[in-house]
Parts: structure tokens; sequence; C-alpha cells
């Protein structure tokens, strides 16, 4: 069973919709147990960084992922999901964030393009990962997001996008794979990461 990682806030249900269409089984909850039990963990997000690790923290939910993730479970990042990872946050000040990666969560710069990044953008793998499996050379996702993540570590860094500048689209060490694309909303090849990651999950 995979969990999803329901802290009040996201796109839980079409995340859990996408897992249903490749026929795995996902269930949304906010019960740390449930997340202790689960073979994967996926934890999802849209809206404010510090918000999200406002509702982690009262719901005992953070401890949680991070005892995930150290354990060695499966874990999938997807939006705010990928960039709650990092050590802070620049949205609206300062704010920790899970700590999971060395690096900062910053705004696009100033330029002649629009920020939310919203919409269609192409995603250049930077190496392969399992996630990856049947996607070939440089594909289109689609993204909402006005921060990026700024790894320290670059040996993390999975893929990579154009807007204005290259940007860290996706992340993976591990049993840790975090992406600031929406898979879920990503049709055919969003599909395939959910089918992807599902697989690696039951490889154990």
């Amino acid at each position: 069973m995979i969990a999803i990682v329901d802290y009040g806030m996201g796109n839980l249900r079409s995340v859990a919709k996408g897992f249903l269409k490749v026929g795995v089984e996902a269930v949304v909850t906010s019960r740390p147990e449930d997340i202790d039990n689960s073979d994967g963990v996926v934890l999802p997000g849209v809206g404010a960084f510090r918000d999200c690790m406002a509702n982690l923290d009262g719901l005992s939910l953070a401890t949680t992922v991070v005892r995930c993730i150290e354990k060695g479970k499966p874990f999938l990042g997807i939006c705010l999901g990928l960039q709650l990872l990092f050590t802070e946050s620049e949205e609206f000040g300062h704010c920790n964030g899970l700590n999971v990666f060395d690096g900062k969560v910053v705004r696009f710069p100033s330029n002649d393009l629009k920020v939310p990044h919203m919409g269609w953008n192409q995603v250049t793998p930077t190496r392969h990962t399992p996630l990856f499996d049947d996607i070939e050379g440089e594909q289109y996702f689609y993204f909402v997001h006005s921060f990026y993540v700024a790894p320290r570590d670059e040996s993390i860094v999975a893929a990579t996008t154009q807007y204005g500048i290259a940007f860290t689209s996706m992340v993976a060490r591990d049993n840790v794979f975090a992406m600031q694309f929406h898979p879920e909303k990503s049709q055919k090849l969003g599909l395939r990461i959910l089918k992807n990651f599902a697989a690696f999950v039951k490889k154990g």
C-alpha cells in the first residue's frame, strides 16, 4: 500500500486518482501509523511552504515522513513535496524545511517571464533514475510554481528545466525521488512516472 500524506493542503485526490488509473492502491491518510506501515510514501503539495510545514508539524507528520525516509522506505515528493525536503525556504521570509537535503528554496529572478511558472515545459534528465524507465529523452510535463530548489549537493539532481534560468526540476537519491512538476497532471507520461514509482515500491 502507498500512503499519500494528507496534511490538509494540496491536490491529494488527483494524485490518488493517478495511481488508481495505473492500477495501484494508494490511500490518502493523516495517520502517522498508516504512513509508518505503508510500503511507500507520497508527499504532494500546493500552497505556501510555511503553512505546509506548520500543518505537517501540527499533525506530527514531519517527523513521520523523515523517519520513513531514513528507514529507506520509497518516497515520492511532488511540487511543494519536493521543496519541503530542503533545509529552508525564502518564501514569505525564512522558514525551515524537513532538511532531508541541504539547500534552499528560492524565488525565480525578476525577468520578462511570468511568475508563477505555469504550464507545460521540457524536462531534461541529467542521469537515469527508475522513475524515467520507458520515458525517452526530453519530455514535457506540467508545472505550477513560483519557487524552485537550489541543492548544495549537485549529485542529487536528476533533471533540469529552463525557465529564464536552468533550475532543478527533479532530484533522486537512494529511496527518495521528488519533482517540481505534477505527474498527476501530465497525462500519459506523468502516469508512467507514478507507475514506475509503484514498481520501485514493489521491488522493496
